[in-house]
């Protein structure tokens, strides 16, 4: 009988690994986070972190689906910070180039632009853009970086 259990208990484990079961349930995003102190790897957030992320950002008129699929968190000295992506906002590294070839280029054919658009300059730059005759320069800075180099505007702590 006991070996019959066994081997039942066996053949229902193979069945599981063949059929993709998961072998156990994900850590929070602050089990993570405790875990891993620092880490600037951008992870999607479970529904767990979507009430945080609708709080934080202002999300309460988008689908709970959309917030968790727009939302990444990532770890910062330990806590749970969470960017969400919407429109022309980045949650990856910030650029900090003062200068962008693409930039020039644009400027050569428009000269003396009042600004830069950030398709081409990029939505992750720290700076404002205008054209000098056909030059890109600065406007000066619009955004800050953190001290792991995101833009720190698009980042809040959710824990």
């Amino acid at each position: 009988m006991m070996a019959r259990i066994a081997w039942l208990a066996g053949f229902a484990a193979l069945i599981g690994v063949m059929c993709g079961a998961p072998a156990a349930r994900a850590a929070s995003p602050q089990a993570v986070c405790q875990q891993a102190g620092t880490d600037d790897t951008l992870r999607p957030i479970p529904d767990s972190l979507v009430p945080a992320a609708v709080r934080l950002f202002g999300l309460s008129a988008m689908p709970a689906e959309a917030v968790r699929n727009g939302t990444y968190f990532r770890c910062f000295a330990s806590h749970v910070f969470v960017c969400n992506v919407g429109a022309n906002l980045p949650c990856g590294k910030a650029d900090t180039r003062s200068k962008l070839p693409g930039a020039n280029e644009w400027c050569a054919k428009n000269p003396d632009s009042d600004f830069i658009p950030m398709y081409v300059t990029g939505h992750d730059t720290i700076f404002g853009w205008r054209c000098k005759g056909a030059s890109a320069v600065t406007t000066g800075r619009v955004l800050h970086v953190d001290p792991r180099g995101f833009v720190a505007e698009m980042w809040k702590e959710a824990d």
